[in-house]
C-alpha cells in the first residue's frame, strides 16, 4: 500500500491486487459492506496516521477507484463533524465513513514532469506500444490508452512500466479532456520516441 498526502484533510492510497489479496481481499468486496473491508480502511487510516501524521477526528469520506489490472486507488478525506457525530464511538475504534466506489476501464495515468512520459516513450515504442492521448493539467502531464492500445501486451507488464514513471491517476479522465489541454490526440508514444529518442539517437 502506497500513501500520499494531497493536503491536511485529504490523502491517497494506492493499492494493488497483490496487496489486496494478501489481505484476502477481491475487487468486489469493496463493493459490499464486509468486516474485512472495514479493516483494510481502518489500517489505511492508522498507516497514514503514522507515515504521513493524518488524524481521523471526525467522519471520513472515502472515494474508491477501481482499474483495469493496477489496482485501487482511495481517497480518504476529512468530513465536517456533524452534531450528530458519535465520539464515544469514535474512541472505540469506529470510524464514520461515507464510501463511493466507482470503475473505469481507462488506463489513465498521471506524471509530475514530461521528462517522464518520454522516458516512458523509451520503454514502451520496442514492445510495439505506440497509442496514447497526452494531455496537461494543473502543471502535471496525463496519458490516457484505450483498450485497443494495448490489446497485444501483456496488461500486467504494460501497467508494471507506466508505474516506474507515472501512477494511476486519481483526476477523472473526463475532467482532464474537458478542462486540460490535449498535446497529443493520438500515438503519442511514437511521437514522443520519434522526436526525443529516436532522432537523440541518429
Amino acid at each position: 500500500m502506497r500513501l500520499e498526502r494531497l493536503n491536511t484533510d485529504k490523502f491517497k492510497a494506492f493499492l494493488t491486487y497483490d496487496d489486496m489479496h494478501e489481505r484476502g481481499l477481491t475487487k468486489e468486496d469493496l463493493w459490499q459492506d464486509l468486516p474485512k473491508v472495514h479493516d483494510l480502511f481502518r489500517d489505511m487510516i492508522l498507516e497514514a496516521d503514522d507515515e504521513l501524521g493524518f488524524k481521523v477526528d471526525g467522519p471520513i469520506a472515502v472515494e474508491v477507484y477501481a482499474m483495469p489490472a493496477q489496482g485501487m486507488v482511495i481517497i480518504v478525506s476529512k468530513s465536517k463533524a456533524e452534531d450528530d457525530f458519535d465520539e464515544e464511538g469514535f474512541e472505540d475504534g469506529y470510524i464514520e465513513m461515507q464510501v463511493t466506489l466507482d470503475e473505469t476501464e481507462d488506463i489513465f495515468y498521471e506524471f509530475k514532469d514530461i521528462e517522464d512520459v518520454i522516458s516512458l516513450s523509451s520503454r514502451l515504442s520496442p514492445f510495439g506500444i505506440n497509442g496514447g492521448t497526452l494531455y496537461s493539467y494543473q502543471e502535471q502531464y496525463f496519458i490516457k490508452f484505450e483498450e485497443y492500445d494495448v490489446e497485444v501486451v501483456d496488461e500486467e507488464a504494460f501497467v508494471a512500466l507506466l508505474s516506474e514513471f507515472g501512477n494511476p491517476s486519481t483526476v477523472s479522465s473526463y475532467l482532464v479532456e474537458e478542462y486540460g489541454k490535449k498535446l497529443m490526440a493520438h500515438d503519442s508514444i511514437t511521437h514522443l520516441y520519434n522526436y526525443f529518442i529516436k532522432n537523440e539517437k541518429d
